[in-house]
């Protein structure tokens, strides 16, 4: 899946236009490396989000099609 969907299906990033802006910005940090919007994620990625005021950073757990908003939050584990 996508990085940019999968920031989306997980409800990290509301909208995926937007999670694709932050990709495209240089702002999605995965295993170390800047990725774009279209890196392939996959189970054990640990992805850095880097925003003005903060920094998120979290482990795939799980990659889904399409998953229920109570759901979404079983897909990842927070690092912070």
């Amino acid at each position: 899946m996508r990085l940019d969907k999968y920031l989306k299906v997980s409800r990290i990033i509301k909208r995926r236009t937007v999670a694709n802006e932050v990709c495209d910005a240089g702002k999605a940090v995965v295993n170390g490396k800047v990725a774009r919007a279209s890196y392939d994620v996959k189970e054990g990625d640990v992805i850095e989000l880097n925003f003005e005021s903060r920094s998120v950073k979290f482990r795939v757990e799980k990659v889904a099609e399409t998953v229920r908003k109570e759901d979404a939050a079983s897909m990842y584990t927070p690092l912070n």
